[in-house]
């Protein structure tokens, strides 16, 4: 399978704009729905909800913003049925081996948000593979929060703080995010979900404290570029205070 993230011309980077977002979140839903009315198989809409990645990730690059999170499967989706869970491992574990080489040479790097030690060796060996074959890559961070839920990501950075003896009057902020799986990347500045739903899901609750909020009715596999042009000029009418007086 060619990537779409191969046109005529290859990707680069983009002076960001001051009023479009460093950080985009994206809670993708729909898929389901989407294969539903379709009368296909849930799995189907998975299946065309990854292959939708690439023109997302384009999108995104060719609007300058180099920090990109999706939430792939949340802690709370193995109660799932297990065929439709296997199914979305499966898919991963696909995408990853025929996308890969793409992401590399475009420039893309892989994070992975979320506990890896309950999933299965395999969909563990492919996040481990294409964090490492894109880690030196600078153009866009594509950071995959999968087996994530937020809370227990705060639950797991208060386990870490009292296992490294920090004293109480050392805790603030600062000592929680360092030890969160976002670490390494900054606070989301704009959060998009599809499917017209309206909650965080347990997603980047402790990151998302200040972020703007962005909903379409636009299912998760139809979601393209026209639509990530309207989330950023969204995000780019608004005026963010951070608890600051607008007069």
């Amino acid at each position: 399978m060619r990537s779409e993230l191969h046109g005529s011309h290859p990707l680069k980077k983009k002076k960001l704009d001051p009023n479009r977002p460093d950080h985009v979140a994206i809670i993708m839903d729909g898929n389901g729905r989407w294969a539903v009315e379709r009368g296909l198989q849930r799995s189907e809409g998975h299946r065309q909800g990854v292959n939708n990645l690439r023109n997302v990730v384009r999108a995104f690059v060719e609007q300058g913003v180099p920090y990109v999170t999706l939430y792939a499967f949340s802690t709370e989706n193995w109660s799932r049925p297990d065929n439709e869970v296997q199914n979305l491992f499966g898919i991963l574990t696909d995408y990853v081996s025929t996308e890969i080489n793409s992401l590399r040479r475009e420039g893309v790097r892989i994070l992975h948000l979320g506990n890896k030690t309950s999933l299965p060796s395999e969909v563990r060996d492919a996040i481990s593979l294409s964090e490492e074959m894109t880690s030196h890559n600078e153009l866009l961070t594509l950071s995959v929060a999968f087996n994530y839920g937020g809370k227990q990501e705060i639950i797991n950075a208060v386990k870490q703080i009292v296992k490294d003896g920090v004293s109480i009057q050392d805790i603030n902020e600062s000592t929680i995010s360092e030890r969160l799986y976002t670490s390494k990347i900054p606070n989301p500045d704009l959060i998009v979900r599809t499917a017209g739903e309206m909650r965080l899901s347990n997603f980047l609750i402790w990151q998302s404290a200040y972020s703007e909020y962005y909903s379409t009715n636009v299912l998760w596999p139809d979601f393209g570029s026209g639509d990530v042009d309207k989330a950023i000029e969204a995000y780019s009418s608004r005026r963010r205070k951070f608890g600051s007086v607008d007069y």
